[in-house]
């Protein structure tokens, strides 16, 4: 790239991870000199984030310019690389999407993938990525997306349906592998992997230490410690902040795993989220609440971690640390903005449409987390093959509500918000047809004001911009 690039952040007031995105963006060379457009609907959390960008880049003496405004179309304008870390409706959207559906049996403790909290995060979400890819392909066509929002398959693949080349990305692969070393002892940089699947249901399928398997370790290790009905002891407390790599085992991830070893113990690999997160997206372990204790013996709630945040509190914090050591942390992001810049290969786990099966035992239209080689020109998903084919189908019973929820905001038929949440695998355990049906209507209701027309309950009236809130990043 022969200029300096222009990267544009909307839900840029967002808590803690817009911030930490500006430092792993500042921390290469070649991005010193960036324009960093940092938009968000809230100009109070904006100033927040940008007044800390603007010391922090005054700290290094960097060249860095950081812009700051409520209009989109002026984030967007010429943007090189755009990067989505928004959820709309904050927490008390987000309430509606766990204190409904536990009316009705279905327990979720995050709420954000699949499921009925999945479903509804994402189409409240639907009018604002209609808006930004409207303005996007006559303002910036050619830029390169990275979406950071939840449900990360189902905004991704929606995202590049309407023509943003968009790359989606997580930090499970990068946490889950470092936890592995970690309960292994081993160097995390003397270490090789190969994982493969869906967002928050993709699979380590090789994990190496030079020429040894570390996976007959892994399995003996991991079943001594995580024992069904058995509680750790000692654990670190979390904050809903994986963007670093973790020090020792947390209430979130290496702690009490009994899910994610019982997986590995009958289907053979380990999957790359918690199993916090892992128990939602599967039959077996959420049934009532003594059985998900036996599994999750200490609750982790992604939403009562969202509620409770002291949000500037982080951001100064964040930024004295930034001040001190201005490293990148464990995200992809700011990875491949300086690989396409540089023209410097770097490798990354992305989550990329299926078109023309990159994973050969999933469908065309689901949206598959693979390596991807990231340099000069763009995003190039490596082609895996197939699944084992146990895995694959775990992983389809997750795509079937991916899919047609995307079907839904694509087509506007309500009907497929209603097959969406009555296929999820944790809806199917609590909740008759009857019951999915019902508990859908509810949260058509409750999320009325910000679905599309076409997905609103009869009466039900939009709601206006400032109500579409792009500020809680996840």
């Amino acid at each position: 790239m022969a200029h300096s690039p222009k990267i544009t952040i909307i839900g840029a007031g967002g808590f803690v991870f817009p911030f930490r995105l500006i430092g792993d963006l500042l921390s290469f060379p070649a991005l010193r000199g960036a324009t960093l457009s940092l938009m968000d609907l809230d100009a109070g959390r904006l100033d927040r984030v940008a007044s800390a960008a603007r010391e922090l880049v005054d700290h290094h003496g960097l060249p860095a310019v950081v812009e700051q405004t409520t209009d989109r179309r002026e984030a967007l304008a010429g943007a090189d690389f755009v990067i989505i870390t928004f959820q709309v409706g904050g927490v008390e959207s987000y309430r509606h999407d766990v204190e409904i559906p536990r009316r009705y049996g279905v327990d979720q403790t995050v709420g954000d993938t699949v499921g009925p909290g999945g479903v509804f995060r994402f189409l409240r979400s639907v009018r604002a990525y209609q808006d930004i890819a409207a303005d996007a392909l006559e303002l910036c066509p050619g830029a390169q997306f990275i979406n950071y929002a939840n449900p990360m398959a189902m905004a991704t693949a929606y995202l590049n349906a309407l023509g943003l080349r968009t790359v989606g990305l997580c930090h499970s692969v990068q946490g889950t592998t470092r936890m592995l070393a970690r309960t292994l002892g081993v160097p995390y940089d003397e270490v090789s992997y190969r994982c493969a699947g869906i967002n928050h249901q993709a699979w380590v399928l090789d994990f190496r230490r030079g020429d040894e398997d570390l996976y007959p370790r892994l399995r003996e290790v991991m079943a001594e410690r995580h024992v069904r009905g058995r509680a750790a002891a000692d654990l670190l407390a979390d904050d809903g902040d994986h963007s670093d790599a973790a020090l020792a085992a947390s209430t979130y991830e290496g702690g009490n795993e009994q899910v994610r070893t019982t997986l590995m113990n009958h289907f053979g690999w380990f999957e790359t989220e918690s199993s916090h997160h892992a128990s939602e997206y599967v039959p077996w372990f959420r049934k009532d609440p003594a059985t998900t204790l036996e599994y999750l013996p200490e609750r982790w709630d992604y939403y009562e971690i969202c509620s409770s945040h002291d949000e500037q509190g982080d951001v100064d914090e964040q930024l004295e640390r930034l001040k001190a050591d201005l490293s990148p942390s464990v995200e992809y992001g700011a990875s491949i903005v300086n690989a396409v810049v540089t023209g410097v290969p770097a490798v990354v786990y992305g989550n990329v449409p299926n078109a023309g099966r990159v994973i050969t035992n999933l469908p065309d239209d689901a949206c598959v987390e693979v390596a991807c080689l990231v340099d000069a020109n763009g995003v190039q998903p490596t082609s895996f093959g197939d699944l084992p084919p146990q895995l694959a189908a775990i992983n389809r019973t997750n795509v079937n509500v991916q899919t047609l929820a995307v079907r839904a905001a694509l087509t506007g038929d309500v009907e497929h918000v209603h097959h969406a949440v009555a296929l999820d695998p944790l809806t199917s355990v609590h909740c008759t047809l009857e019951q999915a049906r019902a508990m859908t209507d509810e949260l058509l209701a409750a999320h009325a004001a910000l679905l599309p027309a076409a997905l609103r309950p009869d009466g039900a009236a939009p709601a206006g911009a400032t109500d579409r809130d792009p500020a809680l990043a996840l």
